[in-house]
């Protein structure tokens, strides 16, 4: 065994990366039962891009397969956009290995964007589109109503700031959603998982990651990452807010993410969620006004 093979050898059967695994599994578990995201004789497709997001919610996916009470089908899906220098070779090579039903996807969505949108503008939005599209058709081709992304805790944390800086409105990435024609529904089982954690695990596995630097993105982000339709560039830096604060106060992320969790309608400004009309003398508001008091 060489030098730089030693590490990750060690990390992945250390008491530290068992516990690791056991903590995303859970975390994984627990986000399918709180969201009912998968029932009994689901047929799954996991987008897979090559990327350390995917991989994982692969991996976890076909881990709990194997305990779970109920029966599911998994299937693998890459759609292979042509972009020069892809390895088309290495996700067919992987998914042959681990014995996972799987369907590569050709569709050269790479000269589309690159025909219509000039050099220098942002392609992230018909690209997105053009993606979208292409996994319902597969997704129904293949005979499956679920279809999972690989969004993590901080891809919602990161969406939730790109809607309220530039977009104006307090939403984030949904962990279930029916897509609009009804036919599917899209879950994102990562969603209670950090970026790190994920990170580590990857390196963990040995996961043949392929970097995507399709169009600047950021690198091994998951299949549909702007699947909302964000520049990337914009995302970067809210990352690197996000960052700095979590250097600073350690826990911050984990903290905005519990308060996603924890909505109070009548203490913001939205009319539709809280009737504030109808208000009157006598009656009672969950925390009324002493939301910021001391305990």
């Amino acid at each position: 065994m060489n030098d730089i093979a030693q590490p990750i050898y060690f990390e992945r059967h250390s008491t530290n990366f068992n516990r690791l695994k056991g903590r995303i599994e859970h975390q994984v578990g627990k986000a399918i039962a709180d969201f009912n995201m998968i029932e009994h004789g689901d047929s799954v497709m996991v987008c897979l891009s090559g990327g350390k997001d995917s991989y994982t919610l692969l991996d976890v996916l076909l881990t709990l397969r194997k305990r779970a009470p109920i029966d599911f089908r998994i299937v693998a899906m890459n759609l292979d956009q042509k972009q020069p220098g892809f390895p088309e070779e290495v996700l067919p090579n992987y998914l042959k290995s681990i014995g996972v039903e799987y369907h590569i996807e050709n569709q050269d969505t790479y000269s589309i964007v690159k025909e219509k949108i000039p050099e220098g503008k942002t392609t992230c939005s018909l690209c997105s589109r053009l993606r979208r599209g292409i996994i319902y058709r597969v997704a129904h081709e293949l005979g499956a109503n679920k279809i999972a992304l690989g969004h993590h805790r901080d891809d919602m944390i990161e969406t939730l700031f790109l809607n309220m800086f530039f977009g104006g409105k307090l939403k984030a990435m949904p962990p279930k959603l029916v897509t609009d024609k009804g036919d599917h529904i899209v879950i994102r089982p990562l969603v209670y998982c950090a970026e790190k954690d994920i990170a580590r695990y990857a390196r963990g596995m040995e996961f043949p990651i392929i970097p995507c630097n399709l169009c600047g993105s950021q690198e091994n982000e998951p299949l549909a990452a702007s699947f909302e339709g964000r520049p990337n560039m914009q995302r970067q830096n809210i990352k690197q807010m996000l960052a700095a604060w979590e250097l600073e106060y350690p826990g911050r992320s984990q903290t905005i993410f519990t308060a996603m969790q924890n909505v109070a309608p009548s203490h913001l400004l939205d009319a539709g969620l809280f009737d504030f009309k109808r208000l009157k003398l006598g009656d009672e508001v969950a925390e009324g006004d002493v939301a910021f008091d001391d305990e």
